[in-house]
């Protein structure tokens, strides 16, 4: 509407096919942009007959500023701070870039100082994650462009890295951590990438289309992270009274189930499609979460726990091995 605005201030008395044609966009939401520009903001707008084209009747200084409820700014200074965890990142100075637009169209009577924002509300990341912002930059942009990329991956604990020819899909920030979606040529299967793994990017030179059925939401939805597909299972985890509150105060997994016990402590049921992220999340809470089941899972933590317990005291012997009841 500004650039509609400004072609209208020059006095060329565009219509809308040639407003449609410059801004590439529609007929329709120019139309529709004009509807809003004459009745919501009550710009002197007019069609001229003879010149076929829309012009001021009365002299218009600046566009009129931007129409804002006091939630939409409370929201926007919010969304300010959230900048944060993107700092660093290549979407770090567009974000920045367009909330000072907006800014910047907010009505005179409304006084904004950011400063003053970062005594009352912030974002923290307790481990930011250390990113090598031009290799980050060149995921991001194939997976924009869809073009496929040749890749230099190292897997924690591996000394060397391996190749790897990718079709780069998705990029997701989950719970402050970035990972790549992407189709692993060589497993022939989707596979999820941590950036900061990826120590060197060359194009290929190939595009891809990523297939319609392939949903970030679907890929994750039975998983209690980013881990997913490895199977099914029915997992409870009792937490003692002293972490109930915790527990009760978020919404864990979408397929949670709570149940209250009479010492005050509750038993978290989800159905999850992978154990990895879930045992060490129990791990986190000491001896404050007990796994119930699945077995497998309550074997994990008991064998992580001696684990645990060794490196503490490496002096502690193994137990012996014991013939199974």
């Amino acid at each position: 509407m500004l650039r509609i605005h400004q072609a209208i201030q020059a006095g060329g008395f565009p219509n809308a096919e040639t407003l449609a044609r410059d801004l590439e966009v529609s007929t329709k939401s120019v139309r529709r942009d004009l509807e809003f520009m004459r009745d919501r903001l009550g710009l002197p707008l007019s069609y001229d007959e003879r010149r076929w084209g829309y012009h001021y009747t009365e002299d218009v200084g600046a566009f009129p500023a931007l129409q804002i409820s006091e939630g939409e700014l409370f929201a926007l200074l919010v969304a300010e701070k959230a900048i944060q965890q993107y700092r660093g990142t290549n979407f770090e100075e567009p974000l920045t870039s367009a909330l000072r637009k907006m800014s910047a169209g907010l009505p005179d009577t409304v006084s904004v100082h950011w400063a003053d924002w970062d005594r009352t509300i912030s974002f923290r990341t307790s481990a930011e994650p250390i990113l090598n912002l031009e290799i980050f930059d060149a995921v991001a942009r194939a997976v924009a462009d869809r073009r496929s990329l040749r890749i230099q991956y190292r897997k924690p604990g591996s000394a060397a890295s391996e190749t790897r020819e990718i079709d780069p899909w998705h990029l997701a920030n989950i719970n402050g951590e970035w990972y790549l979606f992407a189709h692993d040529h060589l497993r022939k299967a989707v596979r999820t990438f941590v950036p900061a793994r990826i120590q060197s990017v060359e194009p290929t030179g190939r595009t891809f289309t990523p297939p319609a059925r392939f949903s970030v939401d679907r890929e994750l939805r039975d998983s209690f992270g980013v881990h997913s597909a490895q199977g099914d299972f029915d997992v409870a985890i009792r937490f003692s009274p002293r972490t109930a509150d915790y527990i009760r105060e978020k919404r864990w997994h979408a397929s949670q189930r709570l149940i209250e016990h009479e010492d005050g402590g509750v038993e978290l049921q989800m159905r999850l499609s992978s154990l990895v992220e879930v045992q060490r999340w129990i791990l986190g809470w000491g001896g404050d979460a007990v796994a119930l089941r699945p077995p497998e899972l309550v074997l994990n933590i008991s064998a992580a726990a001696r684990r645990l317990l060794r490196s503490q005291h490496p002096n502690t012997p193994k137990p012996r091995n014991r013939p199974p009841r």
